[in-house]
């Protein structure tokens, strides 16, 4: 694991994605979140039909998403943009270690924002009642692996990454994702939602994708654009050797 992960890298990456402008809005969601919940326990109480609505609707499929762009694209997109990243690749780093390091920080920044305010919403709302909020804040994490890797890459690919990432989650995991019955298979909540159905009680949770294509498919994005991140990285090194 030592040769995969470089603590000076790590470091820098958090500086990079905890600075004033990002951490503000990093902690504006799961606050929002938190202050949803609240007031919605307060006028509705304790339901678990209700608690189901707030936590996919808008934690799964709009909070999720938006802190794996921030964190994804923030933690090697603006490095590229100014060029910072020609002294980062200087360094005897290899490519590989540079990528998952970088996405083991983004994974951590982002399972802390999403998952951990979640599983605090879903007491809030029902108790845990059916196992509500530990099914959701388990989707939450798994759901932060596979977008901190897709917005990683994507930071790699594009300058625009940002944009790219919030015209997919507003337009393929919001509109497509909950609207077109075939897009949902394609969907990173849709697979989140599988193991949320298998963790908590039967009934409490569906999804549109079979626990086991969810896992794979969860697997194979995952690894995909980590392998491809840390194959364009190198691209980009060899580029700026010749």
């Amino acid at each position: 694991m030592s040769s995969l992960f470089h603590p000076t890298v790590a470091r820098l990456t958090y500086r990079a994605l905890l600075g004033r402008r990002r951490a503000a809005i990093l902690f504006a969601l799961p606050v929002m979140l938190l202050i949803i919940a609240v007031a919605v326990r307060a006028l509705t109480g304790a339901d678990d039909a209700t608690a189901n609505t707030v936590l996919s609707g808008f934690a799964l499929a709009t909070m999720v998403p938006l802190i794996g762009v921030i964190a994804g694209t923030g933690a090697i997109g603006p490095e590229i943009d100014d060029g910072s990243v020609v002294y980062l690749l200087a360094k005897p780093v290899r490519r590989s270690t540079v990528i998952v390091t970088k996405l083991l920080v983004a994974i951590g920044v982002t399972v802390a924002f999403s998952a951990v305010p979640v599983l605090i919403a879903g007491f809030v709302l029902n108790g845990n009642s059916q196992q509500i909020a530990v099914a959701y804040a388990l989707a939450a994490a798994v759901a932060s692996v596979a977008y901190s890797a897709l917005f990683l890459f994507l930071g790699t690919v594009t300058r625009h990454a940002v944009v790219v990432g919030l015209v997919y989650e507003l337009v393929w995991e919001a509109v497509f994702g909950n609207l077109v019955p075939g897009a949902r298979t394609l969907s990173v909540q849709q697979w989140a939602l599988a193991l949320a159905q298998k963790a908590g009680a039967d009934g409490a949770i569906t999804s549109d994708v079979g626990l086991t294509p969810a896992i794979v498919l969860l697997v194979v994005v995952t690894g995909g654009a980590t392998w491809y991140a840390a194959r364009r990285l190198k691209s980009l090194t060899l580029a700026g050797e010749e």
